[in-house]
Order: structure tokens, then C-alpha cells, then sequence
């Protein structure tokens, strides 16, 4: 296979994860990043008689190899595996077979990192709106309790019409990843959020179509306007604590579990496809009870009063 058959097959196969497999606009770019360098490498690092002469799964292997030598994350190269792996898979599919052996790095798994319910009502309920660093705080409130209410994701939120959302059942129809739909539920605190900045500082809907939160000039929100109000909110914290929605995300699963809520009703509310992408939060809330049992044990409390 050549550089230009390899770039046409590329391009057909993003085309066909887009509309065939409906997966999100952030893999697809993260894919057609992934292609691109590839190719780049193929041009740019071979010599010519390479660039004749080896089979794609010789270039391939090579390019591998390089990635490990400029020290790339392993998260990266995990997604990079998965991308060829994929595009393999697609190839079979049109009669031509790679023969790649893939075998994706090993990624030592992270707990996710959350915020307590004492730092989340302290932005909420002890910061007044006038006091946030913001032109639209209720707004950018009701956002934070949108989010922490429904645990859906940055790129769920700016995705939510009007249409979209029911005030008296106070329900969100959400379309998460690989274009699938879900409802989820929120409570009496956001709502009153979000009708407040409907009514206090929200452009006046002229269609049920328009997305729910928008900008001053009435624009959709990107993901990364979303980010930049986390990082106001950062300023208001009490502790120094990167805040992010992904970590609102994290800290609705991690709650909920705290409470005794059933891991599968988590699942479902994440929209995650399987439950082990929620077990992860099973060791938080563990870690939490443990660390909990450590200071209430009646044979702590007995270990302290003997110290003192």
C-alpha cells in the first residue's frame, strides 16, 4: 500500500466512524490526529527507498517504536493502538489484511480525582453571585449546578436544546457517546438555577431548537469556554484545588456511591456502556469509608486518648 491509498483509506475510514459508528467528535479528531501524524512520519522519517519498499506493517511498527523513544505518555500511545487497531479492522472489511499484532501498553490506572461536598455547597451556596469574578454568574452557577446534579459530561452540557430539557419532571434527554440517548434526572436546586438565569440573563429563546446555555453574543458554548468558567471557579475554592467538569463528573459518581446508591443505577446515569467504567469509583468510596473507619474506630479513639 502506498502513502496516497493509505490517506484515501483514511480518509473513508473517519468517514465511516462518523456516520456508521457515531462515535463523538473528540475520538474522531483524536483519530484523524493520530492518521495525520503517521503519514507525517511515513514522509518526513523514511527515505525514499523506505517509503517504496517496506510494507505498511514494517512503517507502522517503526513509527511505533519512535513514539516510545520521544517518551509520549502511555495514555496516548494506548489511543494510538486502539486507532490502528480499528483502522485494521476496517481494512479486513474492504479485502485488505495488515496482519498487525498489536499489543496495547499497560496503563496503570489513576483514582479519580474528586471534590467534597463541603467544596462544592461552599462555591454554591456560600459564595454569592455578585462576589464570582464572572459578567454572567448566574450563569456560570447554574452550569456548576447542572453539572453536579446530572454528572453528564462538558460535551453533553453544551450540547442541551431547549427542547431538550423538562422543568416539571426535571429531566434532561442527553445525547452522549456513539449518539446515544439517555435521560437524566435533576433536583430542585438546579432547576431553580437554571430558570433564574433563563429569566435574569439569558437571551430571550426564539426558537426550542437554540441550545440552553450560550454566550453574550447568544453563541453556543464550546467545551473549552466551559472549562475556562471552572478555572474562575477555582479562585473561589477555599483550598488550592484544579477544578475541571470532568471532576464534577467525578465527584457526582463518587457521592452518590458514598450514599449507598447501587453501582448499576450509576452506570446507567453516567451513560457509561459497561460497569466496569464505574467500578473506578467504588475504590474511592471505599478509600473514603476506610479513612472514615480509621478515625471513628472505637480503638483509634482509644489509641489517641492513651497519646494525649
Amino acid at each position: 500500500m502506498t502513502i496516497q491509498e493509505f490517506e484515501e483509506h483514511s480518509s473513508a475510514f473517519l468517514k465511516y466512524l462518523g456516520t456508521e459508528r457515531n462515535l463523538s467528535k473528540h475520538t474522531l479528531r483524536a483519530y484523524g490526529s493520530d492518521l495525520r501524524h503517521f503519514i507525517l512520519f511515513w514522509h518526513d522519517q523514511l527515505s525514499l527507498d523506505d517509503q517504496k519498499h517496506l510494507e505498511i506493517k514494517q512503517v507502522l511498527e517503526r513509527y511505533l517504536v519512535s513514539l516510545y523513544y520521544k517518551k509520549i505518555n502511555k495514555q496516548t500511545i494506548a489511543r494510538k493502538y486502539s486507532c490502528f487497531s480499528s483502522f485494521s479492522a476496517f481494512l479486513k472489511k474492504r479485502g485488505i489484511t495488515l496482519h498487525l499484532s498489536l499489543k496495547r501498553p499497560r496503563i496503570d490506572k489513576k483514582l479519580p480525582i474528586y471534590l467534597s461536598v463541603d467544596e462544592i455547597f461552599h462555591v454554591l451556596d456560600n459564595v454569592p453571585d455578585h462576589e464570582l469574578p464572572s459578567k454572567s454568574p448566574i450563569r456560570d452557577k447554574a452550569i456548576f449546578e447542572l453539572l453536579y446534579a446530572t454528572g453528564i459530561r462538558c460535551a453533553e452540557l453544551v450540547s442541551i436544546r431547549f427542547q431538550d430539557i423538562d422543568m416539571d419532571n426535571k429531566t434532561v434527554r442527553i445525547r452522549g457517546k456513539g449518539d446515544k440517548e439517555r435521560i437524566v434526572l435533576f433536583g430542585d436546586k438546579a432547576k431553580k438555577k437554571v430558570k433564574e438565569y433563563i429569566s435574569k440573563e439569558r437571551l430571550p429563546m426564539t426558537s426550542h431548537e437554540e441550545t440552553l446555555f450560550v454566550n453574550q453574543r447568544n453563541k453556543p458554548f464550546t467545551t473549552r469556554t466551559i472549562q475556562r468558567i471552572f478555572e474562575m471557579f477555582r479562585k473561589v475554592l477555599k483550598v488550592d484545588k484544579h477544578i475541571t467538569p470532568h471532576k464534577i463528573r467525578h465527584s457526582f459518581a463518587t457521592h452518590l456511591l458514598n450514599q449507598g446508591t447501587d453501582l448499576r443505577i450509576v452506570q446507567e446515569l453516567l451513560g457509561h456502556a459497561t460497569v466496569s467504567s464505574t467500578e473506578k469509583y467504588t475504590h474511592v468510596s471505599l478509600e473514603d469509608l476506610a479513612k472514615m473507619c480509621n478515625e471513628i474506630h472505637p480503638i483509634t479513639a482509644m489509641i489517641k486518648k492513651q497519646r494525649s
